[in-house]
């Protein structure tokens, strides 16, 4: 590892010289035509794919110029993966493992071969251009869960890699943009009716169209309900979204404003007991245990809770941008966007394996059915479950601003990135009690909580924390000729974060920060495009993940010792890229090393600190044909290793699998006189470790989904989903906070979708 990675390194620093700092911005995109995406792809979309994010100067590109890894899966690509969350569409990038199996919200989600373990340390997730919140992730709030994918979104871009380690939030992992649908002069949209297996009653619609010259409008949104794709008795799963993009062409650029409100929670999914009766249906909430009492603070106050609620978020994104272009080959852009609103968590927790009730019931033989009033006797399962209750505010406004010169031969940018946000956090995590291992189970009373039958101590919080992140941020391209290209950019960072920490909700503030720090990243690159449709970049960078509030709550002992808490991200990619009339292959070989990394099993334990590198290979092609047929293929190699661990070095990184693929292809017909098109998409993953001592195996496995599609000429088009036909029962995951529990989260059981839409 050590001498590949002087390898690389020396390579990189032989090869990189000036050129382009890479961000993430919204840049102009195609006005949309909804009616259009019925038709099947041209294969010459493949040469002519633009993307959008990634460029300094706010401009889009062709995918095939680009000097970094990116995928864009456009709105057609995402219905047919019709993905059950937003994080459910990131498993088709190559280079990302998305466990999305926790339900709508809170998913984990891992970057090629970046650390973690749990939520989404290394993603951020963009709406317009504009990070939705300036921490990828807080403790029980990662960035997927501030957005839901709707009939309103145009397409999604994935970066990768070391580009967006300079612009924007400077994330150096994943960074997800979502782009809008706008308006055009033609009055078009679409209704969508939607329902499923397990109770799904959803309705879509999605319009726009002109309001006055050169003043476009798209307006749509979504209501829903269903008992959840793990039924759980009751609608676990509802909520609404509502958004408004406007568009106001101007002379010699383009305003963009639009809001977005959501109010949309789904039941919590957690790791379940892995016994016999127990498969990838299970949930421990139902009607018999979601309604709860809390007990919290050192008076034993209590709190009615609904553990129904689970997760969700409740709140807005308003926000947009102005793009102008000047005399002199000069341009701005400025991107702003505000995020206010609750994203609360409340589940029933493992809290160890099952046992049998007589060895934890105070009698030692029985126990008696908190609802029922029903006496179960010694033999029945039971499982120790805590009711968490998290309740979280958060609140943000960022605003990102570039000036680009352009000339025949280089492009400059200078930019100014700030970003103000706040969290506000109330926790009572614990109020253990046993309940009957089945689905819904009751709670049972007859069994006191004490030491001997599992920990009884809760862990309650009031916190409140205000960041301010501020970053200048420069680039500049240089192009040699037709084929050769190389670009630098340089980001000073400063991360300012007061925070302060009740812990016990006694009064008494526990913890305090008061931190500033400055940091400095950059990339740089080099790009032969030896061909209008192929080319090699090689590109290396330097990034940094600052710490957030939570960060200081669980490193609480080192930062009073004067570390600065920043993990520190070097990376280097070497990439091939080809866009034929018919073929496309984007191979991207890569090394990470994330110094300073920490892992909290569960809140109130000590920290680890790790090193850890990875390097292998990812794999993002397309091959269409004139006879209807197209496949879509990504995949990820790599092989990660702990280098430095008080107790792991040497072990690889938990729950990233070695190798993993998806194949989707696609078959277009007629039948009837309809235009049809048959789909479906088989992905396999290799085996993961479930914990950083690479003592827990979590299983590969495989999962096939199939789709059916049959459109009209009069705008009706039907489509008829499977999703995991064989009802795959593969974990995840196993028990995040007990790692030798026998508990494991499923990924979502087979489930079959029926909507019907409507074009006009």
């Amino acid at each position: 590892m050590t001498n590949l990675h002087f390898k690389l390194s020396t390579l990189a620093i032989s090869l990189a010289v000036a050129g382009l700092c890479t961000g993430v911005v919204a840049a102009e995109a195609p006005n949309v035509q909804v009616a259009k995406t019925q038709e099947p792809k041209k294969a010459k979309e493949y040469i002519e794919q633009i993307v959008v994010t990634g460029t300094a100067s706010g401009k889009s590109m062709k995918k095939v110029d680009a000097s970094y890894a990116i995928t864009t899966i456009d709105a057609e690509s995402i219905e047919r993966l019709a993905p059950k969350s937003t994080a459910d569409l990131f498993k088709a990038v190559p280079g990302v493992w998305a466990e999305s199996s926790g339900g709508v919200s809170g998913a984990n989600v891992f970057v090629r071969g970046f650390p973690g373990g749990g939520d989404a340390p290394f993603l951020t997730v963009q709406l317009q251009g504009v990070p939705v919140y300036q921490p990828s992730t807080l403790s029980f709030l990662e960035n997927s869960s501030l957005f839901r994918i709707d009939e309103t979104v145009q397409f999604m871009d994935a970066l990768r890699g070391g580009p967006s380690s300079v612009v924007s939030a400077g994330q150096p992992g994943l960074t997800t943009n979502f782009i809008l649908k706008e308006g055009s002069d033609a009055t078009e949209g679409r209704f969508k009716y939607s329902t499923s297996d397990y109770g799904l009653q959803r309705v879509d619609a999605v319009v726009s169209g002109s309001l006055a010259e050169d003043l476009y409008f798209m307006a749509g949104g979504y209501a829903q309900e269903s008992s959840g794709i793990r039924d759980a008795g009751f609608n676990s799963e509802k909520g609404q979204q509502f958004t408004v993009n406007i568009t106001k062409v101007l002379d010699n650029g383009k305003l963009n404003l639009f809001t977005r409100v959501t109010d949309d929670h789904g039941a919590w999914y957690l790791p379940t007991p892995l016994v016999a009766g127990v498969d990838n249906s299970y949930t421990q909430v139902g009607p018999l245990n979601r309604q709860a009492t809390i007990e919290f603070g050192p008076n034993g106050e209590s709190k009615a809770i609904d553990i129904g609620d689970g997760r969700g978020w409740k709140g807005a994104i308003s926000g947009g941008s102005l793009d102008l272009d000047f005399d002199g080959g000069w341009s701005l852009v400025d991107r702003f966007a505000y995020t206010s609103g609750d994203a609360n968590t409340l589940g029933l927790v493992p809290d160890g394996s099952p046992v049998a009730l007589s060895t934890v019931a105070d009698n030692g033989v029985s126990a008696i059915g908190a609802v029922s009033q029903k006496t179960y006797g010694g033999d029945t399962l039971v499982q120790q479950l805590g009711r968490w209750v998290v309740l979280k505010n958060i609140e943000a406004l960022t605003n990102d601003l570039a000036m680009t010169k352009k000339s025949d031969s280089y492009q400059a940018t200078l930019g100014l990135y700030r970003s103000d946000y706040s969290v506000k956090d109330w926790w009572s995590l614990g109020n253990r009690a046993y309940h009957l291992v089945q689905a819904g189970g009751e709670a049972l009373t007859g069994i006191e909580c004490n030491p001997d039958k599992g920990s009884c101590l809760n862990y309650d919080i009031n916190a409140v924390g205000d960041g301010k992140t501020s970053a200048f941020y420069g680039a500049f391209e240089y192009t040699f000729s037709d084929q050769w290209s190389a670009d630098i950019g340089l980001r000073n960072e400063n991360h300012q974060i007061d925070y302060t920490v009740d812990e016990g909700l006694d009064g008494v503030i526990n913890k305090s920060v008061d931190y500033d720090q400055t940091d400095l990243s950059w990339t740089a690159g080099i790009n032969w495009q030896f061909s209008d449709n192929a080319g090699v970049f090689l590109r290396a960078s330097e990034g940094s993940k600052m710490p957030s509030f939570d960060d200081f709550r669980d490193n609480y002992d080192a930062y009073t010792k004067g570390e600065n808490l920043i993990k520190d991200v070097t990376q280097y990619e070497l990439g091939y890229k080809l866009a034929l009339d018919n073929l496309n292959l984007y191979a991207t070989g890569f090394f990470n090393e994330v110094k300073g990394d920490t892992f909290v099993r569960k809140p109130g334990d000590p920290a680890e600190v790790l090193t850890n590198e990875a390097y292998g290979l990812e794999l993002d092609a397309a091959y269409f044909n004139d006879s209807g047929f197209s496949i879509n293929m990504n995949g990820t190699l790599q092989s990660t290793e702990i280098t430095e661990s008080p107790i792991n070095k040497g072990n690889e990184a938990q729950r990233q699998p070695k190798w993993q693929i998806r194949l989707t292809p696609s078959y277009d017909f007629e039948v009837a006189g309809l235009d049809s098109t048959l789909y479906g998409t088989l992905s396999a993953v290799g085996d993961r470790y479930g914990n950083n001592e690479n003592t827990v195996v979590l299983d590969g496995y495989e999962k096939l989904d199939i789709g059916l599609i049959v459109r009209t000429d009069g705008g009706l088009k039907f489509e008829l989903v499977m999703q995991n036909v064989t009802d795959e029962d593969a974990l995840t995951e196993g028990d995040p906070r007990s790692a030798d529990a026998a508990n494991g989260r499923y990924i979502m059981p087979r489930t079959t979708t029926f909507n019907v839409s409507y074009d006009f």
